[in-house]
């Protein structure tokens, strides 16, 4: 691995990526959280192998990205992702966590906000997740909106997911993205999908089937001088979706639970998904797997079309 300093924050690439970047080939930045903070030993190990595996059936370089020893690590080795799946207690490492952990020099699983800042220090224009963060419900008296979304408004990267969670308030979400002029793009799909559901019961805000279509938007928001991410949403394959209303009824028998026994704050999304894992009798779990490869793949497939775009100079095949 070889150490490029970006100002005073040392990045430390995998040869891998560090090829395919200075080639311009196309790279997927992924979250390490999913290694730390999913399941246990060694099935996250496996599970973060199945995501990277994704992204290159897709046709990219996979880049999962941690913090450990005062560096951003993009593109972790096999070893380093072992190391991580068996250590127990590293910390989850948000966007406004990561200059204290830095200068601590400890390890870090790094968020999707603290992914996007990482991915866009490294020049890498794609970061995939399964399913981003929102505004909370009762967020409009709590003020619980996920630092997903305020990360989006400053980090130049585009971002596949699979929506975000049900548990979330998604109509407020997507009144946030409007807001702040993010654009919210579905990928072959004309609803906003909401993880491991096709559909959050909100239509998308625009609806894209063509990858170099997608590869022109993105650059074409840049170019308009916007300093902020493009996300593009694509549903789980229905063969793997859990339905709706099975969901929504688990969440709401949960959020009278969590609210009779005073469960708030952080602890009250960790709660709500493990209750939605009962009430499915662990079939969300399954879908949870699907969600990461499936959105890793397509992840994998736009950011090629986008690096093809950019090496034809930005312009259209006749």
């Amino acid at each position: 691995m070889s150490a490029l300093p970006h100002d005073s924050i040392p990045l430390v690439f995998s040869d891998e990526v560090a090829d395919a970047l200075a080639e311009g080939s196309p790279v997927v930045a992924l979250e390490s959280n999913v290694i730390t903070h999913g399941l246990p030993y060694p099935d996250n190990a496996a599970t973060a192998r199945k995501v990277e595996a994704a992204v290159r059936a897709g046709g990219a370089v996979p880049a999962t990205i941690a913090v450990e020893g005062g560096r951003i690590v993009v593109g972790m080795t096999d070893a380093d992702i072992d190391r991580f799946a068996a250590t127990p207690g590293i910390p989850k490492v948000s966007s406004r966590d990561m200059p204290v952990v830095l200068a601590q020099g400890g390890m870090g699983a790094l968020t999707v906000a603290s992914s996007v800042v990482a991915a866009e220090l490294a020049g890498i224009p794609f970061f995939s997740s399964a399913g981003i963060g929102g505004v909370h419900r009762g967020g409009e008296q709590t003020m619980d909106v996920s630092s997903d979304l305020i990360q989006f408004t400053r980090s130049k990267v585009a971002v596949v997911c699979a929506g975000a969670k049900k548990i979330l308030d998604l109509g407020l979400t997507l009144e946030y993205l409007e807001t702040q002029c993010v654009p919210v793009v579905s990928y072959r799909s004309d609803d906003f999908p909401a993880f491991y559901c096709t559909s959050s019961g909100f239509p998308s805000p625009m609806r894209l089937d063509d990858d170099e279509v997608i590869a022109r938007s993105i650059e074409n928001h840049w170019a308009l001088g916007n300093h902020s991410s493009f996300l593009i949403t694509t549903p789980v394959r229905p063969a793997d979706a859990i339905d709706s209303d099975e969901v929504d009824a688990a969440i709401d028998a949960a959020m009278a639970a969590a609210e009779r026994d005073g469960i708030r704050g952080q602890a009250i999304t960790k709660y709500l998904m493990r209750a939605v894992d009962a009430a499915t009798d662990g079939r969300s779990a399954k879908a949870n797997m699907a969600v990461l490869a499936s959105t890793a793949e397509v992840g994998g497939r736009l950011a090629a079309a986008h690096a093809e775009y950019r090496r034809r100079g930005g312009t259209s095949q006749s």
